[in-house]
């Protein structure tokens, strides 16, 4: 693959799944800050993956298994970047505060509520809430994660009612 394939390849994945890329990002963090930081760390590896893509997958699970796999490996890191930071800014005046590309209005509150739910889930079920918003397959979700099309559907029902759960009231509170 030439650099000029890559570079158009990436490009064209850019416009057509900036959505699911974003939906990934915001699902695993929550401050703006972060978002940008794990967004700018997913672009970096799509682009870095596009030569081993052999287009066995469907380009949407490709681009998910690589944004959730670098999400889990950021969140690794979390910690370490988190208290490196601490130390930081009790030196530093902060920058600042800049609009994040992902910011949202704040009439998207209910939104945001959810994708904080979706956050406190285990790291697998808050993958296969991401992938159900964004209308995936049983059989694509079961190809990004590894499981079974059945236990999909299984984990799918049961995430359902937790979110459901966490986000009772929330309707009323708004």
């Amino acid at each position: 693959m030439t650099a000029q394939d890559q570079e158009a390849t990436f490009r064209r994945w850019l416009d057509e799944h900036i959505g699911l890329i974003l939906k990934v990002v915001r699902g695993c963090v929550a401050s703006p800050q972060d978002q940008d930081d794990l967004f700018q760390d997913v672009l970096l590896q799509i682009w870095s993956s596009i030569p081993a893509f052999r287009g066995e997958a469907k380009e949407t699970t490709w681009i998910y298994r690589v944004a959730f796999n670098t999400a889990l490996a950021w969140r690794r890191g979390e910690r370490r970047r988190r208290e490196g930071h601490e130390r930081f800014v009790k030196f530093v005046e902060p920058p600042e505060t800049q609009p994040s590309h992902v910011d949202s209005p704040p009439e998207q509150e209910i939104v945001e509520r959810l994708y904080a739910a979706i956050r406190q889930l285990p790291k697998m079920d808050a993958a296969l809430a991401l992938m159900h918003l964004d209308g995936l397959s049983y059989q694509e979700m079961a190809e990004v994660v590894g499981i079974s099309e059945n236990y999909i559907g299984v984990k799918l029902n049961r995430i359902r009612h937790q979110l459901a759960d966490q986000l009772k009231g929330a309707k009323n509170e708004l």
